[in-house]
């Protein structure tokens, strides 16, 4: 048997750079909150250009209207999903992003 001379240090083996949740939170909740606010732009432009080719069909237009709905019932899904995670920062004194 060949046992090797091996030892973990900080040279060969670097602490983990993330160090507790609101570290994660720094990291993720940012590029999460950029996602959620390009979809809803581009869902509602969408919605729009819908709209502007319905050609007078109420169906077009429901359609249209039905997703404008949709896109700004997730935006405000994610605003109050955003207060939610500052709040629970704030009880638990975690620095959160911005």
């Amino acid at each position: 048997m060949v046992y090797a001379d091996f030892t973990i240090d900080e040279t060969t083996f670097p602490p983990a750079r993330i160090g507790n949740i609101g570290e994660i939170l720094n990291t993720v909740l940012p590029l999460l909150m950029l996602g959620a606010a390009l979809l809803f732009l581009v869902m509602f432009l969408f919605a729009g250009f819908q709209w502007l080719t319905a050609g007078g069909s109420t169906d077009n237009t429901k359609k249209a209207q039905k997703t404008m709905t949709f896109a700004v019932l997730g935006l405000v899904i994610v605003v109050i999903s955003y207060t939610a995670v500052k709040l629970i920062g704030f009880i638990l004194q975690i620095r959160l992003p911005f």
